[in-house]
């Protein structure tokens, strides 16, 4: 599973109009699914969100992670973290998961991150989403956890 982390001041995700989810400040991820992920995968990527240490500290250094700032989580489906752009023009989807494969491992997730942070909201699988974002820093980060 890919998730791609952003520090963020505020996060929503809107369909056709009306906002699902939103968060004050915490971390974006846009999550792709991978053939060959799994629950162990989904589970590993949340230990990594959760823990990850992307906030100052009084120092200002990279020292805290979500649990120690008591921060958002929004979680969004984004299948062309997985493309293979290794040669051409366009894109290759061959690397994604199956929809419906990412679509169940993409709602494990959720699920997982529910029962464990509750301060979690996520986008809906394969709708047209507008996703807005104050992205501090910025700070951005690729995390992977491989099958």
């Amino acid at each position: 599973m890919i998730g791609l982390l952003q520090r963020v001041r505020r996060a929503a995700v809107e369909v056709a109009g009306e906002t699902v989810a939103a968060i004050g400040p915490g971390l974006l991820v846009l999550v792709g699914v991978q053939p060959g992920d799994g629950e162990a995968q989904a589970r590993r990527l949340l230990e990594r969100l959760l823990g990850y240490r992307v906030f100052s500290d009084a120092q200002g250094r990279m020292n805290l992670s979500l649990r120690d700032t008591g921060g958002g989580l929004l979680l969004v489906p984004q299948f062309t973290l997985a493309a293979d752009t290794a040669k051409g023009a366009r894109p290759s989807f061959t690397s994604a998961a199956e929809p419906a494969r990412a679509r169940e491992l993409f709602e494990t997730l959720v699920a997982h991150a529910r029962g464990e942070w509750p301060n979690t909201g996520s986008g809906v699988f394969g709708a047209d989403m507008q996703v807005s974002l104050v992205n501090d820093g910025p700070v951005t980060f690729w995390l992977q956890t491989n099958p």
